[in-house]
């Protein structure tokens, strides 16, 4: 290997910020591999070794910028993206102790093979030594000042553990951290398409006071407080973003636990980067009656669903569709979780008097014609939600139930006039998130009839219908799932609907009324999205009934 190559901005890897050109890097990659007849690695192929990784310092994996492919005898073949740089690979060798073999790969795929490989989680707090967080504070005015903390080699190793837990956790696609005391230790895990995984080994149970007091110092919290829950939230500034967290401190047995809710405002998931309906994997049926709805003049689009069931996400999605410069769109939140460009959002804020009741009836002397309400909580919001649709405007909101016919007497109960409620109301959508099958390892099963009978399914289908798992490969963490997709069930108000309504008839009636007229419901949307091979059984009978 004694010609080599001049290291040009186009053979390294892409600067930070820009977004390399795959099929370019590709084809650079591929001429490489042909000059210095090496083999070239698919990385979109490549399955990793979690057994190997563990075998290697993943800090020399990230210092040299290589994965390791398989063995050959004695010999590591690994995939690098510059084969030219003969003294590293030689220094590399004499530190693993073994011979090496080089394979070709793309700079940007060996880079997010070593991101998303757990043993990274060895390395983290070197990873973090060189990040800088921001912590922003909100004066009174509601402005933010900024003071910033630089993580320095003399800074204290609790405030390390903490920043690089919550740098992990964004990195990892994270919703939420859980911070849990334990008897002996404190556990830490994140919340991941819904469920919670382990983040790290567990913490000795002495630095639990340091740990919990870190949090409450960025929250603005009373450390010497332990025995009434506190909640707050603070701003993270990030390379080219800010972030906003919520958290709640809850005394328990072994001492304070706390959870981080992460509020990624600016960008919630690659996907979601243009917000429409179509992203969120509506059935194309269902799709078509709730754009029918939005579009509607007036009236109320009522969305229900337990906490963490993608509810804020769809109205967001269905008022960018609708927005148009003609339109006055404001929406009341707590808290603004997307930030929409266009739409006025006001966030809500109960320690100054602000409520959903007290902010609904300044909206409306705002001239609105579309308004969002994020939650109705109480009698009073209902009521003026419900006048603001019967007045002529369009209002989105949500309400915590488990199905369309439960939402009815939920307001109901709240002592809602009936007749109003009836008229004002366009549809109610409920939803569900469930993971979908990682499609880098997704793969066939068998399913037996027991279990397919266990499902409240036909057995034969076992013969006439290909199910599929995921196998766990490092892009899903092991789990085999990757992202979530929604499932639902609408109920349009037809006359009949309406009428049964107002006659306080049994859900049970109403629930049969609306399946007449072509209703599909929760755990037909669920059995239909595992029958197109998007997710498997075992998630939707987590999910919803078996009937």
């Amino acid at each position: 290997m004694t010609d080599t190559v001049p290291r040009t901005p186009e053979a390294s890897q892409p600067r930070e910020g820009t977004a390399p050109n795959q099929a370019a890097e590709e084809q650079r990659a591929r001429a490489l591999a042909e000059r210095y007849r090496l083999e070239y690695v698919d990385m979109a192929q490549f399955y990793v070794d979690q057994d190997m990784f563990r075998s290697i310092p993943v800090d020399l994996m990230l210092r040299y910028g290589f994965v390791p492919c398989r063995r050959d005898g004695d010999t590591l073949v690994i995939v690098v993206s510059d084969p030219t740089d003969v003294p590293g690979l030689d220094e590399l060798s004499l530190l693993l102790g073994t011979p090496i073999a080089i394979t070709v790969g793309t700079p940007s795929a060996i880079e997010s093979i070593l991101k998303k490989s757990e043993g990274s989680q060895r390395v983290l707090d070197e990873a973090t030594e060189r990040f800088e967080l921001q912590l922003l504070r909100e004066d009174e005015d509601g402005g933010e000042s900024l003071t910033v903390e630089r993580l320095t080699s003399d800074i204290s190793p609790v405030i390390r553990l903490v920043d690089s837990m919550i740098y992990t956790a964004i990195q990892r696609r994270a919703s939420d951290i859980h911070v849990e005391t334990q008897e002996d230790a404190v556990h830490v895990k994140y919340r991941i398409d819904g469920v919670l995984r382990a983040a790290m080994r567990p913490i000795d149970k002495q630095f639990h006071a340091a740990v919990l007091s870190r949090i409450k110092v960025m929250s603005e919290l009373d450390i010497a407080e332990k025995r009434v829950p506190q909640d707050g939230r603070f701003k993270l500034r990030m390379p080219g973003k800010s972030i906003d967290f919520r958290v709640s401190i809850m005394p328990s047995v072994h001492g304070e636990d706390a959870v981080i809710r992460i509020l990624d405002k600016e960008s919630i998931s690659e996907q979601f980067r243009e917000l429409r309906l179509d992203v969120l994997g509506f059935p194309e049926r269902e799709l078509r009656r709730l754009r029918k709805y939005i579009a509607e003049p007036y009236g109320m689009v009522l969305v229900t669903g337990p906490t963490g069931s993608g509810k804020t996400t769809t109205l967001y999605a269905a008022l960018s569709e609708i927005q148009t410069p003609e339109d006055k769109i404001i929406t009341i939140e707590d808290p603004v979780e997307y930030q929409l460009k266009g739409i006025t959002q006001i966030p809500i804020n109960e320690k100054k008097g602000l409520t959903f009741a007290r902010g609904l009836r300044s909206i409306l002397r705002h001239d609105p014609d579309k308004i969002m309400v994020g939650e109705i909580r109480d009698t009073e919001t209902a009521q003026i939600a419900i006048q603001s649709a019967l007045t002529g405007h369009l209002v989105f909101t949500t309400v915590h139930a488990n199905n369309v016919v439960d939402v009815l007497g939920r307001f109901l109960n709240m002592g809602v006039e009936e007749y109003q409620f009836v008229s004002a109301l366009n549809c109610v959508l409920a939803q569900r998130l469930v993971r979908t099958i990682c499609p880098e390892c997704k793969r066939p099963i068998d399913v037996s009839p027991r279990d397919l009978d266990e499902s409240g399914l036909d057995p034969a289908l076992a013969s006439r219908c290909t199910f599929y798992a995921g196998a766990g490969c490092i892009e899903c963490g092991g789990t085999g799932y990757r992202g979530r997709t929604a499932i639902c069930e609408l109920l349009d108000l037809s006359d009949r609907i309406r009428e049964l309504i107002l006659a306080r008839r049994p859900t049970s009636e109403i629930r049969n009324a609306a399946r007449t007229e072509g209703m599909q419901f929760l755990r037909e949307s669920a059995v239909e999205c595992a029958m197109r091979g998007v997710t498997t059984l075992r998630e939707i009978n987590k999910v919803t009934f078996v009937e």
